[in-house]
């Protein structure tokens, strides 16, 4: 056999061989032999590359390294879904579908909305080409890549659909969230905690920034996978969603088995209330119910909003509250010296478990400050209900009175002293929070500031952690950021650290010749980091990124901040009250003006360059901009970028000189109360991306 006639057996055996393992959870071969095959279709590959074809299964081991993504336009564009929170929102919206098909009959699909990352998958004749997350809905990011590690996805099927027309579809796209497992996110966040890196909050988050990674390698090895749930071509393919889904998951597609038809919104209303609670049985985060009229030719006679298409909405769940008890609060240190008490809490059996809470265990919840004890009336021994804000952060928000037991529940005083050092606690006039007043002997306030100082948004240093930080200021090498400047190999290469945690696992945290030329190179590598991420760096109170940002656009360099007063720092875009009169004390103070100018010495750059922002358009030009919320399309710093990129300016606070609000998912209620005391326009996240044509 040649080697193009072997390539294509191989090739056609191991996809085969997936299908079934992955979709069908069939191995019809061992481990061994499926790892044999393919290494010998690698080597193959590797000898006549000529002859790899596009569906090879080798890509899903991943191996390209993708510097920048290329940005792509959507051939259909990838539109949002109106957002409803309760029954009666759901049964105006049949109203309105009804009304809209002039008493037609009409039934729906309803699927579950699956909390990961958008992704558009385009075939052409029948071979996968092309994978583009979301985006801002007209264009995304190409990570083709990446999207072919999911061993889930077909690489090639066959261009033939049993409802289709004779002539097929040569083109077309599926639809479908990319997610992390919870099994391959525990694993993925055991190992950054092994290596003393920091952990993911969330699989969402986590989904995110894997499929956004630039090492395919690295994102083969994480496990992602991805349901389907929509098919789009030129051509009228099908007649009905449900036609294309079982057409889709016959074709080998992982679609997800969850959906169902309803006939009437009642019948709807039974299927969210149905997947209520047992949506936290699946492997993957849920958050709500998407509802779709079943026939493609009304939802081309309903047609679309500005904003959505009128046949389809998405139901959201309340977050999920469950009791707990509270055992105890411990009290955190940050590197400001602010004290964060914690609730540290178990279930009614006490077994140290903790509770089951939207996918994950829990068990520990912030409770903020004083002020948030006092308001919920908690007592040690307390049931308390727990949920997860935006199905992400822990909280406490009530207390379940009717079984409390006042002597068996005791009084929570908080401390006077900083629970690490010792340190007095102070707490200004108007603040919340406490404070520990020994800022340079406090251990956590100075991990904390460096470890803030080797930040991705700061100076980005490479393989350091917290739990490298931790083992480096035990050891005695680092006492202070500056010293991180004085690290050599010699000091480095060895260090190592065994600990256990509270179930008894080993965690291990070592120095060796890879890690340790990673951190130096990364030290080294610092030194040629922006001025606005240096200033950020160094931690000045209330100076976040972009405050550094504004600041060191304005004023230029180091010294000229130094230098400036109360009144000339105000007159700089963005600087209120409260932060000029945080650079004034900083600066006062003799030790921060030694260490800058050790930081100076050591070689980080204190003057901005000329930094020419790339331009999209000016659409938003003169317009003053502000946000709340959460978005489909954007983090905080992208959405800030795509702003600016288009002429527009965001604002630190509403004021009668903002423009516009954008306001997206669970809004901070005290920006719309203000914004709607003094007339300020708000928008969705749909209306602004309108306003970017």
């Amino acid at each position: 056999m040649n080697p193009a006639e072997r390539i294509n057996e191989l090739t056609e055996k191991l996809n085969y061989y997936n299908q079934r393992y992955y979709m069908d959870s069939i191995s019809e071969i061992s481990d061994q032999e499926f790892d044999m095959l393919l290494k010998e279709l690698e080597s193959l590959e590797n000898q006549y590359p000529d002859l790899k074809l596009p569906e090879s299964p080798t890509h899903r081991v991943g191996g390209t390294i993708t510097k920048n993504f290329a940005s792509v336009e959507h051939r259909y564009p990838m539109l949002s879904l109106a957002n409803t929170y309760n029954e009666q929102e759901l049964i105006d919206f049949d109203e309105r579908v009804k009304k809209g098909l002039n008493g037609e009959n009409y039934e729906y699909i309803c699927e579950l909305k699956f909390d990961g990352i958008s992704l558009s998958m385009t075939y052409e004749n029948g071979i996968f080409v092309r994978g583009v997350t979301r985006g801002d809905g007209v264009r995304g990011d190409d990570i083709t890549n990446n999207v072919k590690t999911i061993k889930t996805l077909p690489l090639k099927v066959k261009n033939t659909f049993q409802t289709a027309p004779p002539s097929g579809a040569t083109a077309f796209e599926i639809r479908g969230e990319g997610f992390l497992p919870y099994s391959s996110f525990e694993k993925m966040n055991a190992e950054a905690e092994a290596a003393g890196e920091e952990s993911y909050a969330n699989a969402r988050n986590a989904a995110s920034g894997s499929f956004k990674l630039q090492d395919s390698t690295e994102v083969a090895r994480r496990g992602l996978d991805a349901y389907v749930y929509q098919f789009l071509s030129d051509e009228e393919i099908f007649a009905t969603h449900e036609e294309s889904l079982i057409a889709l998951k016959n074709l080998g597609f992982n679609v997800s088995q969850t959906w169902r038809k309803c006939n009437t919104i009642q019948e709807v209303i039974a299927y969210i209330n149905e997947w209520d609670e047992k949506r936290f049985s699946l492997p993957l985060a849920t958050d709500g119910i998407v509802i779709k009229l079943n026939s493609i030719a009304q939802r081309a006679e309903l047609g679309y909003t500005a904003k959505s298409p009128r046949w389809a909405i998405a139901y959201k769940y309340k977050a999920e509250s469950k009791p707990a008890i509270l055992k105890a609060v411990t009290y955190q240190v940050g590197r400001t010296g602010a004290i964060t008490p914690v609730a540290e809490l178990d279930n009614d059996k006490l077994n140290g478990k903790g509770i089951h809470l939207s996918g994950t265990t829990v068990k520990r919840a912030s409770l903020h400050n004083a002020n948030e004890i006092e308001r919920l009336g908690l007592r040690i021994g307390d049931t308390v209900f727990v949920e997860k804000g935006g199905e992400i952060i822990p909280k406490v928000t009530a207390v379940d009175l009717s079984k409390r037991d006042m002597f068996n529940t005791q009084e929570i005083l908080y401390p006077t002293n900083c629970p690490e050092c010792g340190g007095a606690l102070t707490r200004k006039e108007g603040e919340a929070n406490h404070y520990c007043t020994n800022e340079k002997g406090c251990p956590p306030q100075i991990r904390g500031r460096i470890e803030h100082f080797i930040h991705r948004k700061a100076m980005n240093i490479d393989s350091l952690g917290e739990g490298k930080i931790e083992l480096l200021y035990d050891k005695g090498l680092v006492h202070d950021i500056t010293d991180l400047y004085d690290l050599t190999y010699e000091k480095l290469f060895g260090l190592e650290k065994v600990t256990e945690d509270e179930n008894g696992k080993v965690r291990k945290i070592g120095f060796k010749e890879k890690t340790v030329q990673n951190i130096l190179e990364g030290i080294e590598k610092s030194k040629q980091a922006p001025f606005k991420q240096v200033l950020f760096g160094i931690g000045i109170r209330y100076v976040g990124a972009t405050v550094a940002e504004k600041l060191a656009s304005f004023f230029k360099n180091i010294d000229n901040i130094k230098n400036a007063d109360y009144e000339t720092l105000r007159t700089a875009p963005e600087i209120g009250d409260k932060i000029a009169q945080s650079i004034v004390e900083y600066f006062q103070n003799e030790e921060n003006q030694v260490f800058i100018e050790k930081l100076r010495l050591a070689g980080l750059q204190f003057s901005a360059r000329d930094e020419v922002k790339e331009m999209e358009g000016d659409q938003l030009a003169g317009k003053t901009f502000l946000y709340t919320g959460t978005f489909a399309n954007f983090e905080r710093e992208a959405l800030e970028q795509k702003i600016e990129a288009n002429g527009g300016k965001v604002v630190s606070g509403v004021s009668g000189k903002l423009d516009f609000l954008i306001v997206g998912d669970k809004p901070g209620a005290s920006k719309i109360q203000k914004a709607q005391k003094l007339n300020v326009k708000m928008i969705s996240e749909d209306e602004f991306m309108a306003m970017l044509g």
